[in-house]
């Protein structure tokens, strides 16, 4: 064995690493020309399914499988990695009549599926085999038997499975999307699936769940005078105050910026009201609406508050980029 200390030459490393792109792309780029219509049963197949997708294999390839059952229950495919080990151990009470197996084994021969298969028949499950051999075993017992053979493995030895388990996982994703696409799975069935990841934020977050509500919304009547609101808006801290009717409808706004503006024109603020100085028809948004769609006109204003009204025209909130950011959707 080589010295683990020597360090290899840049050469020799970066060549050998872009052998392994390379075989490794031509795998993968090999699978498209192989799809036919045993893609499209398998698809069928599980479209068709009433229970869920049981994703199965050992070893390397159970690592795949285990990605392959993550990305389709990501995307609309209700699905579960099972160790085909722990199946015959008693896990396999886990499969019913109404789900799909789909088992991963490069060779098709591996001995912990072979075990399972008879027993997956009988109870009614469909099997969809993803295998680099369509003389084995497994593709010759499976409903429906996809071809991800590679003409060598990237490790130079041609054993470690590299190539070999790049194609098994395209060809899950090429699964997982076509499935997507037939079940119009949208953004938002994508947000459901990632609630907590940033584009769940985006896509779940609503105006009503990040605004301000009753007292601590800063609202002044029309006939506020001009200390009145600035009172208002040093309590209420939102840097702006509404200016609503005595119905309640919002009529104008009246913010940091106005202030400023204020005192550079009109030294003698004393005998000044709300409704003279304030900006009349600000933007606002409804409850109801996202708070991604508040982020973006923000944005297309240049304003950093929103006031938030009714269908009606009347305030029931309003919220500010501190809001947002708070929320995490910005």
């Amino acid at each position: 064995m080589n010295d683990p200390s020597k360090k290899a030459t840049s050469t020799s490393a970066l060549d050998l690493a872009r052998r392994v792109l390379a075989i490794e792309a031509d795998a993968v780029s090999a699978l498209a020309a192989r799809l036919d219509e045993r893609f499209l049963d398998a698809v069928d197949l599980i479209l068709a399914c009433h229970g869920r997708v049981v994703v199965s294999g050992v070893g390397k390839s159970g690592h795949v499988a285990r990605k392959i059952a993550s990305t389709l229950a990501s995307t609309g495919t209700p699905a579960f990695f099972l160790h085909a080990a722990e199946a015959s151990h008693g896990d396999l009470g886990m499969i019913t009549r109404d789900d799909v197996v789909l088992a991963l084994s490069n060779s098709g021969q591996s001995d912990e599926l072979l075990t399972i298969v008879p027993l997956i028949k009988r109870q009614g499950a469909k099997l969809i085999a993803v295998t680099g051999n369509p003389e084995s075993t497994l593709a010759k017992q499976a409903d429906v038997h996809l071809d991800a053979r590679v003409e060598q493995e990237a490790c130079p030895l041609n054993l470690a499975p590299t190539a070999s388990t790049t194609a098994a996982l395209a060809l899950g994703d090429a699964l997982a999307v076509a499935l997507l696409d037939a079940r119009g799975f949208g953004e938002e069935d994508f947000a459901r699936a990632h609630p907590g990841g940033a584009l769940g934020r985006r896509l779940l977050t609503h105006v009503s769940d990040v605004m301000r509500t009753g007292d601590t919304v800063p609202s002044v009547p029309e006939s506020a005078s001009f200390f009145d609101v600035l009172l208002e808006m040093s309590k209420k801290g939102m840097g702006m105050a509404a200016v609503v009717d005595r119905k309640g409808k919002v009529t104008g706004i009246y913010t940091d910026g106005d202030l400023r503006r204020t005192l550079e024109r009109k030294p003698d603020v004393r005998s000044l009201k709300v409704i003279d100085i304030m900006k009349r028809d600000p933007r606002t948004i409804a409850p109801q609406k996202l708070a991604a769609e508040a982020v973006e006109l923000m944005e297309r204003y240049k304003i950093s508050q929103l006031l938030v009204v009714s269908s009606g025209g009347e305030l029931v909130g309003a919220l500010n980029t501190h809001d947002l950011l708070h929320a995490k959707v910005i």
